[in-house]
């Protein structure tokens, strides 16, 4: 049985004399310019899986974080020859012995770690992290919006956790715009919270679509959120780096609740998706197909501009989820 990372061998045709699917790869860890479309053979789904036929796959900086180089892809378990991309939506198109709640035709969405983007993906069918995991696409969720939730909704739903907020707060979410920000800003206001998210000037619409009170990062910003919330803010949110917890602190809100993703700060909570409640993915997928959430897409791509897509996501200034068309 294959591991999370493993890739079959290729024979001298491609396809080690089986039947082959495309899957992004990497012969080196390094940036988008490393990753190509190959033929590998196609996989099987053994004791305990499925296998999806993927129609989607969302990009998340995750992605190319972890492939950047070999340490840091070594603390995640990967090897060489590398996949890439976590997030899939598809089509369950095999299941293996032992497997139950899930059949041939069924919609399903998950994570599969540094794998996704590619024309199959086995998965297995009980678990329960980003790194390996199936769930049922609710109906009134297209594919291209499935692929988008798992690391994503995990980590804000994860960050909000860490914070509480509610009814009486006002939440300072730093990085309001990004694909963890589009979840984290809505999962704050469907709580009862008031928002003010952090951004460029150039990001205010979009933050107001969301739902958020926009306000401009960089020099100066803790006396604009104070004009913003002269009663103050209560709780915070860093999505993009410490910005967002030195002017948390700033405003006299405690370390108990200021949270980060993308930065370790002494006495705050660090989350991510791995730490999200029990439920919290399939609770994010209700929410879009009841219309409560919804997730902008900042751009697609078909596989085969995989370079373009993964150079787009890694700039960091992408308004909504970037996703690859298989």
């Amino acid at each position: 049985m294959q591991t999370q990372n493993e890739q079959p061998p290729v024979g001298g045709d491609g396809t080690g004399g089986r039947g082959a699917v495309r899957a992004v790869l990497l012969d080196a860890f390094g940036g988008p310019e490393r990753l190509e479309v190959r033929e590998v053979p196609e996989p099987q789904a053994g004791p305990g899986q499925v296998r999806v036929r993927v129609t989607a796959a969302g990009l998340n900086p995750m992605d190319w974080i972890i492939t950047a180089d070999a340490d840091t892809a070594a603390r995640f378990g990967l090897t060489l020859p590398a996949g890439f991309g976590t997030d899939y939506a598809g089509v369950v198109d095999q299941v293996g012995d032992g497997v139950t709640g899930f059949a041939p035709g069924d919609r399903v969405f998950g994570g599969a770690l540094s794998r996704a983007v590619a024309d199959v993906v086995v998965v297995d069918a009980t678990g329960k992290t980003a790194a390996d995991e199936v769930h049922h696409t609710p109906d009134g969720v297209d594919d291209r919006t499935a692929a988008t939730l798992t690391i994503a909704g995990r980590t804000a739903s994860a960050a909000l956790a860490a914070v509480a907020p509610g009814p009486d707060d006002t939440v300072l979410i730093g990085g309001a715009g990004g694909g963890v920000g589009v979840f984290a800003v809505q999962l704050a206001r469907i709580a009862g919270a008031r928002v003010i998210g952090t951004g460029s000037a150039e990001s205010a619409g979009h933050l107001r679509g969301l739902g958020a009170e926009p306000v401009v990062h960089g020099e100066g910003l803790a006396d604009r959120v104070r004009a913003l919330a002269p009663g103050g803010i209560t709780a915070a949110v860093d999505l993009y780096g410490t910005e967002t917890v030195d002017v948390a602190r700033e405003l006299g809100v405690p370390d108990s609740r200021i949270c980060t993703i993308a930065a370790q700060v002494d006495g705050v909570t660090a989350a991510n998706g791995a730490s999200s409640p029990p439920g919290a993915l399939e609770e994010i997928a209700d929410l879009v197909a009841a219309g409560r959430l919804r997730v902008p897409l900042a751009a697609t791509f078909p596989v085969e501009e995989i370079r373009r897509a993964a150079a787009l996501q890694a700039d960091r200034h992408v308004r909504g989820k970037v996703v690859i068309d298989l």
